[in-house]
């Protein structure tokens, strides 16, 4: 486990819980902020039909866990 990873963890199971509340609301505001760029990105680079199934396929990826779901298409568009 990296050292990064682990002072999160870290971070998280040592604070009180209004801490950690601010803590997880701070990280998901940044990761939603950062998916709103990325389908912007996404919009912006490629033709309507290809964007649309990668905006799709983001989603499914983060949904199932699955990172693989989104890679593959970008390999496939290369």
């Amino acid at each position: 486990m990296s050292k990064r990873f682990s002072s999160i963890l870290d971070e998280l199971t040592n604070t009180s819980p209004n801490n950690r509340d601010a803590f997880v609301e701070s990280r998901a505001m940044q990761v939603i902020a950062s998916y709103n760029n990325l389908v912007k990105l996404i919009t912006e680079s490629y033709n309507e039909e290809t964007a649309d199934d990668l905006k799709k396929r983001l989603l499914l990826a983060i949904k199932n866990n699955d990172d693989q779901k989104f890679s593959r298409k970008i390999e496939n568009i290369r």
